[in-house]
């Protein structure tokens, strides 16, 4: 395949610079020393993984660092990284555009670039999404100025974020009926309730596991990507080291809306020609009462009631981004968005593969595992694609990797320890499961979801020392029939009976 005039060509190209990207490019720098990897990333900082350990058979803890490109061209010589974004892949010629009016050539190429914020209402000024650094600390500027926000939706960020905020009214509005419903139960959040209403924060616990750090980089390696360009994802802890205060003297205060979702968003002029009425933030058990305090913009939800506040947070999810490489590519695209990947992370186009929140699993999963957009699955999902575009090229069989055997995510919110193991919200197992619960009110919740006498999956919360045996028994599917209840029963200790 003979490059074109003017095209720089390279063996293996990666676009994205957030954990599936780099980790895939690093991957594939330590198994072809010789070979020259493109990097391209339109930040000017990239993600990297440091203090990697493997803490069992599946679950991990590492670091995230925010560092210079120039730190991972140091470390490997042979990648080269591209500050540029994607104008147009051209997937039968096997070549990239670049913005900077640049283009290569590839032999194999694998897209990490991630998914964008998933926003209420697309450019409404009022409304905030937040999934990278630059969009982190514009919300921590916005809160300082305010005294009332909304936040809409239920995962991860929303649940990190209502916990954080001191100093500001938080009406938060989630289309479920309990909290977190991406990650646990009402059973488990009903469990949380308390930490979240309590009026004095305690000392945050030292929790192993993913963490958001930023490099002390130049400024001059931190200019900023251009603002329509969404940066790498943030990950756990990205509140860290910001400070989440409104203007208010309180610790903080929540109301939980459920069941409904953001019907529309009313600059203040519209609100006052619809002569509606808006709500103050309610107090314990009484209604709210009618607001005469006049907002910058206003949130009517499905369920009639009208908030004012100074700015709205969308944390409704992401969407794969899948756009710049679409057009002219005849990609299998999800149901999700994403590109449709097989079980060697092959897209459906010759040559090309995907990792990350980019990506759909479209094979036929393990019992125990699904496809979940989190930073754990991103670092996994782009070494594994390295090591099959590495067998590809070198024509020698791959297995599946074993990190796709078992669902494993461990985290941290309201200051637990939280794991979350296998089909842990009973996803997919119809009707014939049932549930083992185990509850200390303010110190552990187990939850563990049993199916024909097997353990499928299990809610960790709080230090149960738990999380290894757990593993193991939903790995190797021993029918525990016979243990019943013991089980979760906390005089017995069941690491011994299963070592």
């Amino acid at each position: 395949m003979a490059a074109a005039p003017g095209a720089v060509r390279s063996r293996f190209a990666v676009v994205g610079g957030g954990i599936a990207g780099i980790t895939c490019a690093e991957k594939l720098a330590m198994e072809f020393p010789s070979e020259h990897i493109f990097l391209m990333t339109a930040s000017p900082v990239i993600k990297a993984v440091t203090n990697f350990k493997q803490v069992s058979k599946t679950l991990e803890e590492f670091d995230v660092e925010e560092q210079p490109s120039s730190i991972l061209e140091n470390r490997y010589p042979n990648i080269k990284v591209i500050q540029s974004g994607v104008k147009q892949l051209k997937s039968d010629e096997h070549k990239i555009f670049t913005e900077d009016g640049k283009e290569y050539t590839y032999e194999k190429l694998c897209l990490c670039a991630g998914a964008k914020p998933k926003l209420i209402f697309e450019g409404n000024p009022y409304v905030l999404g937040i999934r990278d650094t630059d969009s982190a600390q514009a919300f921590q500027k916005n809160l300082a100025q305010a005294e009332r926000i909304v936040v809409v939706g239920n995962g991860g960020i929303a649940l990190e974020l209502v916990y954080e905020i001191q100093g500001c009214e938080v009406i938060w509005a989630i289309k479920d009926k309990a909290i977190g419903n991406t990650f646990f139960d009402a059973g488990a959040a009903e469990f949380l309730i308390p930490k979240l209403t309590a009026e004095k924060r305690e000392t945050p616990i030292e929790c192993k596991r993913t963490k958001y750090t930023m490099e002390g980089s130049e400024e001059k390696d931190r200019r900023v990507a251009a603002s329509d360009k969404p940066g790498s994802a943030l990950g756990p802890d990205w509140h860290e080291g910001l400070h989440l205060k409104g203007t208010k003297e309180f610790s903080h205060k929540v109301h939980i809306e459920i069941l409904c979702e953001v019907k529309k968003i009313h600059s203040q002029q519209e609100f006052i020609q619809l002569q509606r009425t808006s709500l103050t933030f309610p107090k314990e058990e009484k209604n709210a009462e009618p607001d005469d305090v006049l907002w910058p913009v206003y949130v009517e939800l499905t369920n009639g009631k009208i908030y004012g506040c100074d700015f709205i947070v969308s944390a409704t999810g992401v969407v794969p981004n899948i756009k710049p490489f679409i057009d002219g590519n005849n990609f299998a695209v999800g149901e999700d968005g994403g590109l449709k990947v097989d079980k060697h992370m092959h897209t459906s186009l010759p040559d090309i593969y995907a990792a990350g929140d980019i990506c759909t699993a479209s094979w036929e999963p393990s019992p125990v595992w699904h496809q979940m957009r989190l930073w754990t699955q991103a670092r996994q999902m782009g070494w594994y694609a390295a090591k099959c575009m590495a067998a590809d090229t070198l024509g020698e069989p791959t297995d599946m990797d074993f990190s796709f055997e078992l669902f494993a995510h461990v985290t941290k919110f309201f200051n637990y320890k939280v794991v979350v193991l296998g089909k842990y919200n009973a996803q997919g197992l119809g009707l014939d499961h049932e549930l083992m619960l185990r509850c200390t009110k303010g110190q552990e919740y187990v939850k563990v979801v049993m199916q024909n006498g097997r353990m499928m999956g299990a809610v960790l919360i709080g230090e149960t020392d738990l999380e290894e045996t757990f593993e193991n028994l939903i790995l190797n599917q021993m029918d525990l029939s016979a243990y019943g209840e013991d089980l979760l029963n906390p005089d017995i200790d069941i690491e011994d009976y299963f070592d």
